[in-house]
């Protein structure tokens, strides 16, 4: 990975001095970047989308900067270490670009803080080129309860880069007749030994949603998507089956896949996927605890790569089809969701996957969590239904990648 450093240094310092007076910051960067120290006077040189940062080498160079701003690539990031005044300089810069109206970070702090810093930021930078062009398949349409779950495709292009394509139900329906038991009895029959117990569904059941796996699998592959989401309750009219398995072993395989149609909880998704390399669990809140600051989220379908272990189940709602009850490991999680139709807002909090709950009166997989942020966020300022989990702490490489892409967080 290159890291280009735009140098700020003082006329009263060499600029062949920068490495040593900072060698301690240099050399640990090094471990994880090659190293580009480029005076600010020659950043015209450096590869049009190569990553850049600012360094602040000393003080004194406020007016330069001042000067210079365009330079710097926006959210306009400040390294400093401190030495030679450079972090006096850096507040006075930082605040000079805040008046301005811009958004500006200084990073600074021990060394292996700032490292760190270096690398969430250089993974959300890596993860806003990596999504652009992404393909986002919308099998069917968005389920009408949805009202506030839209997407609209050109704005979210321009700001993306993303391409949402519509493939009509029909295109399923038809690879599904054409896929045999026998093409798909043996894919059957190991998911049905890995789980721990089967407490509904036939063999009838589980033959005919792994069809349904393999030709939503087809069309990710005919129609080269990255991500897929699936109008699943038409499904059961049609099919007499549901998309819950198919969407989890598509997650499993490494594509983000999502229920009902929702454009935007399959965009957060595809970039959790792009940012973290997991599957989300794509959830509905179903039970909040005000006083205790805790949520139970559930939904009847989870890659089974999140799982400890899970039990065949049906669906919920219409007690069809093959449902998956996934059993987490309790820990550490991330709660996000991206949401407006030009995808520009977004939530997100860490919390504690507290234990794995078993409601009648709730979708299959099911976990109750205690939040880091308020929970009552959800009954003041919500953004929609579905929230995504991820497994671990990711709320700061979260953080730089949305307002690297100028989001507003919701609290």
């Amino acid at each position: 990975m290159n890291l280009y450093l735009i140098t700020f240094q003082s006329a009263l310092n060499r600029i062949e001095s920068v490495y040593d007076c900072h060698k301690d910051l240099f050399v640990e960067i090094e471990k994880f970047f090659t190293l580009h120290l480029v005076p600010y006077t020659e950043a015209a040189s450096i590869p049009a989308d190569a990553y850049r940062m600012a360094f602040i080498a000393s003080g004194g160079v406020e007016k330069i900067v001042t000067q210079h701003f365009e330079l710097l690539p926006y959210p306009i990031h400040l390294l400093t270490d401190g030495q030679q005044n450079s972090l006096a300089a850096s507040l006075e810069i930082a605040t000079w670009i805040r008046n301005k109206g811009m958004k500006v970070h200084i990073i600074h702090g021990t060394i292996p803080n700032m490292v760190k810093q270096l690398i969430d930021h250089h993974k959300a930078f890596a993860a806003q080129r990596e999504v652009r062009g992404k393909r986002i398949g919308v099998v069917g349409y968005s389920s009408p309860w949805l009202v506030a779950s839209n997407v609209d495709y050109l704005l979210a292009k321009r700001r993306w880069g993303v391409e949402f394509i519509d493939i009509p139900m029909e295109e399923v329906y038809c690879l599904f007749y054409q896929i045999k038991d026998d093409d798909i009895g043996y894919e059957a029959s190991v998911f049905a030994n890995r789980a721990i117990a089967c407490r509904e569904g036939t063999p009838e059941d589980l033959l005919k949603a792994m069809r349904l796996y393999r030709a939503v699998k087809i069309i990710c592959e005919k129609k080269k998507l990255d991500a897929v989401t699936l109008s699943c309750f038409s499904l059961i009219e049609k099919l007499g089956t549901t998309g819950c398995l198919a969407l989890a072993l598509l997650n499993d395989d490494g594509i983000p896949a999502g229920c009902e149609g929702d454009l935007q909880s399959i965009f957060t998704l595809l970039i959790a996927k792009t940012l973290t390399g997991q599957a989300g669990f794509m959830a509905n809140p179903a039970f909040i605890n005000d006083d205790l600051n805790e949520i139970v989220v559930a939904h009847c379908t989870i890659a089974t790569q999140m799982v400890d272990r899970f039990i065949i189940r049906n669906h919920f709602e219409t007690e069809s089809g093959i449902a998956i009850q996934g059993i987490l490991h309790p820990g550490g999680i991330t709660m996000i969701k991206c949401a407006g139709e030009c995808l520009d807002e977004y939530f997100v909090s860490t919390g504690q996957l507290i234990e794995n709950t078993n409601y009648i009166n709730a979708c299959r997989t099911q976990v109750r969590i205690k939040l880091d942020k308020p929970v009552d966020y959800f009954m003041r300022n919500p953004l929609g239904n579905h929230h995504i989990i991820l497994m671990g702490d990711h709320e700061k490489v979260i953080h730089e990648f949305m307002q690297l892409n100028s989001c507003k967080l919701v609290e």
